[in-house]
């Protein structure tokens, strides 16, 4: 069949699809892009010509695109996703956060930037980096460490096997994540006779791997021999499916769970067994169990920073780790047992060889009173009253009560993710989406889009503080072009509240943390700048609606849930009040020599916890 690149390319997407468990999906949902004169006559005529066999969606920006995919796929559960196109330059640049972020949180996206002539005939071309150690590099060498597969298409034949390589990866739960073809602008162009087999319906098999018995004997032993284990449940809990299982073991072993920020949601915050947020932005009762486990079950995470307090959450002499992870990276960390296989199958495997065994009675009794007595922390947040201006743990209440149970929260940077971790009350697996692998500043609009467009009948609550929406919000314009509907509620904090605090933190006093003027000193320590953001939000075809209080803001919040529209609520609160503390450290250096006191204090106070690091080995 003679088609161009590009159109072979787009017709190709159009036939892959995902199965698991029997259920078949599309792979690709449709193609985010902005055009450019690097792709507009090569992929852009290829998706007009495919129509809805590949559904084109104009975004406002080249890293928001992946983001919005992102955020699709994270809600299939890594099962389908979106590929995404721009020209060569600055748009290609633009999404190498996006990619890096992908990757990071190993989400599957494709990546498709254009890139200079094969051919060469005009070299040097517009927006081209000219190299002069070689003409074989572009700027989309740059997706080359932010990629899990990476490729340059400069002829027509190469093309099947790099997409059947791309297929292979973003298909693989293992090792997903960012996928990066760089196409050629001339090559977008050119005609080939592709064969018809490139073409039929292909289908990608997502397999469920089963631990090894003698890794599986391995890990009961130590389990039936322990006195205080813990569950920690990861991001891969949620994407494989296996939050049904993880109950099960947890009601029939006692076992108490805790959850990392992607794991969040894996089990109601009122089951019996659920001790809520771990690490860093943490509960107290998660961090308490954490501190005296003998025993701990990783359920497909990564064990970050933020989860293991930088390592010394877990603090019990002789703890050993047991690792159920699909991806082995991730498998033998902290010197654990390695469970190498899906979540859904390992936990099903370790329920079935611990029948008959469950924790101590005073066990399970200590983490059902601590994880009660950090509810009514929650409480207290959610209703202090604050005064002239709400805290931030009002406005969280307030979402959480008007929000249903299967209803979507999505952050992903700033003080906000710490809060939402350690207080929202998530009722469905699916009901709390914060991206904080790569913690990207800009993440929530466009992120909130791909989850609402991968589940239309869910409410999607986007919560967004200043210097966040400030970095990416062009993509209201987006949702309202496209009749999507988002409840966007925009915390007015005038700065970087998390910042801040951190700065106070480690000495360096809120510097450069906070939107004003510059004083008479030449510091940016004035008056407050003049921004109204409801009024940019408004500019994007956003419905907007102001709030003051937290009556104002709860009845703001109602009308906009009912709103068939994107609507914006914007509310004031006060950076100044914290949240409740996990009780955990997280390692940021602090300068070891400094004139200032307050330098020097904090300097004192990070000695004393690096004292508690463990190696883990």
């Amino acid at each position: 069949m003679k088609l161009t690149v590009a159109q072979a390319t787009v017709r190709f997407l159009a036939a892959q699809w995902s199965e698991r468990d029997g259920t078949r999906q599309r792979l690709f949902a449709g193609c985010l892009g902005i055009f450019g004169h690097g792709n507009v006559a090569g992929l852009g005529q290829a998706l007009l010509e495919a129509g809805d066999d590949l559904r084109y969606y104009l975004a406002r920006n080249e890293q928001a695109m992946v983001h919005t995919a992102v955020g699709y796929a994270r809600m299939r559960d890594r099962l389908s996703t979106f590929a995404c196109t721009t020209s060569i330059g600055p748009g290609a640049t633009n999404m190498v956060t996006g990619a890096a972020l992908a990757t990071i949180n190993r989400i599957p996206v494709l990546l498709l930037p254009a890139d200079t002539f094969a051919t060469r005939v005009a070299n040097p071309v517009l927006q081209e980096l000219e190299d002069p150690r070689s003409h074989d590099v572009s700027v989309n060498d740059c997706f080359k460490p932010v990629s899990v597969y990476w490729d340059r298409i400069q002829r027509p034949e190469q093309l099947a096997s790099a997409l059947l390589a791309a297929m292979r990866v973003l298909t693989d739960p293992a090792a997903t994540g960012a996928v990066t073809l760089a196409m050629p602008q001339d090559v977008q162009a050119e005609a080939y006779d592709f064969p018809d087999e490139l073409f039929a319906e292909r289908v990608w098999r997502i397999r469920r791997p089963v631990p090894t018995p003698e890794d599986l004997a391995d890990a009961v032993e130590l389990l039936r021999a322990s006195a205080a284990p813990l569950i920690v449940a990861g991001g891969g809990a949620v994407y494989s499916g296996a939050t049904d299982a993880l109950r099960l073991l947890a009601e029939t072993t006692g076992i108490p769970v805790a959850e990392t920020q992607a794991g969040k949601g894996a089990l109601p915050y009122d089951h019996p067994s659920a001790v809520g947020a771990i690490g860093a932005t943490g509960t107290t009762a998660a961090n308490e169990l954490a501190r005296d486990a003998d025993v701990v079950i990783g359920v497909g995470t990564r064990w970050s920073d933020f989860t293991t307090g930088s390592r010394t959450v877990f603090a019990h002499p002789g703890v050993r780790f047991v690792n159920l992870n699909v991806a082995p990276v991730d498998a033998y960390k902290h010197a654990g047992v390695p469970l190498l296989a899906d979540a859904r199958a390992g936990l099903e495997a370790l329920s079935a060889q611990l029948s008959g065994w469950s924790v101590p009675t005073a066990h399970r009794e200590r983490a059902t009173t601590l994880a009660r007595a950090w509810d009514a922390v929650v409480e207290r947040a959610y209703t202090r009253r604050h005064r002239p201006l709400p805290a931030q743990s009002e406005i969280i209440g307030v979402v959480n009560a008007l929000s249903g149970p299967r209803d979507v929260v999505v952050c992903a940077a700033g003080s906000m993710p710490g809060d939402l971790h350690k207080l929202w009350r998530t009722r469905d697996p699916k009901g709390y989406h914060v991206e904080y692998g790569f913690s990207c500043m800009g993440y929530e609009i466009a992120g909130g889009l791909g989850v609402k467009l991968a589940d239309p009948e869910r409410e999607v609550f986007v919560l967004v503080g200043d210097g966040s929406y400030l970095m990416m919000a062009q993509e209201l314009a987006t949702a309202v072009q496209e009749g999507i509907k988002l409840t966007v509620v925009l915390v007015q904090n005038h700065g970087f509240a998390s910042i801040g605090a951190l700065s106070e933190s480690v000495g360096s006093q809120r510097f450069g943390t906070g939107y004003r003027y510059r004083d008479d000193s030449g510091r940016l320590a004035g008056d407050l700048l003049p921004v109204d953001l409801a009024a940019n939000a408004a500019s994007l075809g956003a419905r907007v609606l102001r709030a003051t209080t937290v009556d104002s803001f709860r009845d703001a919040l109602a009308e906009a849930k009912a709103s068939p529209v994107t609507t914006v609520v914007h509310v004031e609160t006060d950076p100044y009040v914290p949240a409740p503390d996990s009780g955990v450290w997280w390692d940021v250096p602090v300068a070891e020599v400094a004139a200032l006191d307050s330098t020097r204090e904090a300097r004192a106070g990070y000695l004393e916890n690096k004292r508690a690091q463990r190696d883990y080995l």
